[in-house]
Order: structure tokens, then sequence, then C-alpha cells
């Protein structure tokens, strides 16, 4: 197994608001964790910490997530668990107000792979050579699309495109959806919306495709990001599965 996560400012941000991480337990089971803060007077960096702070914690301290509905459960727990903290937070920080982070997170064992998302942060699998797009994004505008009322052409452009239904911080109880996808994949790829607005699903794909390392390719696609105007914080976390390991 390879795996690398990399975060980068961009352009046009004077500071660094996402968090990511990846953690692998005694049972060689992974996690993926990719958090993308906001809020004003950095406290959305907070906010994200707050979520991958909290993670890392409570993941380190199993050595194994159990049975896939334990796993699901325990998903659901520490949405719950950070969704609480952030707002007891703000409680006691007044300059906090408002701020929240989205997530997205996989966890990829021997015997299952889930993703849970919450927010505009995407989770995708690579498989056969093509990236698929696990993750729907909790925003208004893909509401519109899900309801006929606008096209993706539409959305693409549209001056209400960053406006989400649905964060950490901002809704009380957190609602978090959780994927059942199959482990039969070649890699797992989160990343924040730094990345997914300025590159395509293909422009991606074919990064990915690359005869690269897992380090350059990551390296490469927060890069062309960067290029194509930066004009948010950029988050990857990446995971390459050898060709003939069974060590998950």
């Amino acid at each position: 197994m390879q795996t690398f996560f990399l975060t980068d400012t961009g352009k046009i941000r004077d500071h660094n608001e996402d968090s990511v991480t990846i953690l692998k337990n005694s049972n060689n089971e992974y996690i993926l964790a990719v958090a993308d803060g906001m809020g004003g007077h950095k406290a959305g960096e907070v906010a994200s910490s707050i979520a991958i702070n909290h993670i890392t914690e409570n993941f380190s301290k199993l050595e194994s997530l159990g049975e896939k509905i334990d796993a699901i459960n325990w998903i659901r727990k520490e949405a719950e668990d950070i969704n609480n903290c952030i707002f007891e937070y703000t409680k006691d920080h007044d300059e906090s107000k408002g701020m929240g982070t989205t997530l997205v997170l996989a966890i990829y064992t021997k015997d299952y792979l889930l993703f849970g998302n919450i927010g505009d942060s995407s989770g995708f699998v690579f498989k056969n050579d093509k990236l698929y797009r696990v993750t729907k994004p909790h925003t208004l505008v893909n509401l519109l699309v899900e309801s006929g009322k606008i096209t993706e052409e539409e959305a693409e452009h549209h001056p209400k495109k960053n406006i989400l239904m649905r964060a950490l911080g901002a809704n009380n109880p957190a609602e978090i959806d959780i994927f059942d996808v199959d482990t039969d994949i070649d890699g797992i790829l989160l990343s924040s919306d730094g990345l997914t607005n300025m590159l395509t699903d293909t422009q991606i794909e074919r990064v990915l495709l690359s005869d690269s390392t897992i380090e350059e390719k990551v390296t490469k696609l927060i890069r062309k990001s960067n290029v194509r105007g930066g004009t948010d914080n950029i988050s990857i976390a990446c995971l390459m599965v050898e060709e003939g390991r069974e060590d998950v």
C-alpha cells in the first residue's frame, strides 16, 4: 500500500484552513480524511483541526474498527462528537461564531471500504484506469441540479456555487452521508474543493494515470490547481493499492 497526503495554501488565500491526514492501525486498517474549514479570523483553521485531531486521536486508540457496521457507527459517532466540539468551542470564543468545516473520509480494510462525507469536499475511487466520484456535494447548487431546476453546465458558473447546505458546526444534528463501496479498487483520492474547482475529474484522472510516484502525482495535482488560479486551499489524501499486495 502506498499513501501520501499534502496541503497547500493556494495562490489567493493568505492562510490555510484545510486539515488532512492518513493513518494506519495495527490491524492494517487505513483511514484517510480531509477537512476544509470555514469562518473568519482563522476560525476555519480551528474547525478543520478539531475534526482531524479528533479522528486522529480516536482512530489511534483502536486496534481494529471491527465489522462494517461497527465502522459505520464509528463514523457517525465521530461526526456527532466533532460537531459538538465545534459548537462548544464557539460558545467560549466569540470571534469563532459561524465557523465550521467539511469532512470527507475513507476507511479501507480487507473486508470493506466506506466513505463518509458532509459538505463539498470530494471522495473518489480509482479502478481500471478510471476515476469514479463516490460522494455528492452538500451544496445549494447541487440540490438545484438534482431537482432539475438547473443543468450541470449552469451549475459550473452559478453565483451561489459555494453555498453549503451541510457542514460540521453549521447543522445540529450533523448528517453525514456514508457510502459502502466495493473493495476491488486501485486507489482512493480525497480532496478539498480547492482541487475539484480547478481541475475536472478527467484532468485529475490523467495525472493519476501518469507514470509517476504517488508523491509526484499528488504534488502535480496541487501544482496544476495553482497554475489554473489556486483560488482556494488545496488538500489531497491519496492511497494506491500495490499490485499483488494483500496487506490491508
